[in-house]
């Protein structure tokens, strides 16, 4: 069995907020399929709405304070991040994108992440891929193919049902990453016909 280290970033402003909500029954739903492809993992929670003042220090001197340079060798030295923003004004908070904007460029190459993001209204639900995913593209991260959004409606009634089926595909997901599993098969590719350096190009019109 190996245990790996999971980072969930949550950048929620109130407390409780359904964002942190959102996070932990991500970590929790990861961790159990983890367990269930027979490995385990710890998790690490940066709340960033309390290194808030830390990241604007940051952005303003180039240096991170004791508090916040824990956070953020939390996440950069963990084996998956699973990564939750409330959205304002169609896209990630300002804190969220603060937080990945301090981070070394290059310090979440190859990191599975896990996204999420929460709103008041399921208007938003697309800010997860139009948004997020860019941006842990630019980091050269690895975001699973579920990402997670959850509106105000989803907490309750049938949309728990729907809520609750996204987080376990998504969690499944990073957690096949984890395990080294492969995903589904390629497609096996045609051969290449001018792969063949014996075989002139006339030779190989005949054919069709």
């Amino acid at each position: 069995m190996t245990t790996r280290t999971m980072a969930v970033v949550s950048a929620g402003l109130s407390n409780p907020s359904s964002t942190r909500l959102l996070a932990d029954r991500l970590a929790t739903a990861a961790v159990a399929a983890l367990r269930a492809r027979g490995d385990d993992a710890t998790v690490e929670v940066v709340e960033l709405r309390d290194h808030a003042r830390g990241l604007v220090d940051d952005l303003t001197t180039g240096f991170a304070g004791t508090e916040l340079q824990a956070a953020i060798d939390t996440v950069v030295g963990a084996d998956a991040v699973i990564a939750v923003t409330p959205v304002f004004s169609a896209s990630y908070s300002g804190l969220f994108k603060t937080f990945f904007d301090v981070l070394d460029k290059d310090a979440l190459i190859g990191t599975p992440v896990l996204l999420g993001a929460t709103a008041g209204t399921a208007r938003h639900s697309l800010a997860v891929e139009y948004a997020m995913r860019p941006l842990f593209a630019y980091l050269r991260a690895v975001p699973v193919p579920t990402g997670v959004f959850a509106a105000s409606e989803d907490w309750a009634g049938g949309g728990d049902t729907a809520l609750a089926d996204r987080v376990e595909r998504a969690a499944g997901e990073l957690a096949d990453v984890l395990a080294g599993r492969a995903g589904r098969p390629a497609a096996p590719r045609p051969a290449d016909p001018f792969a063949d350096p014996t075989t002139s190009f006339e030779e190989l019109l005949r054919g069709h």
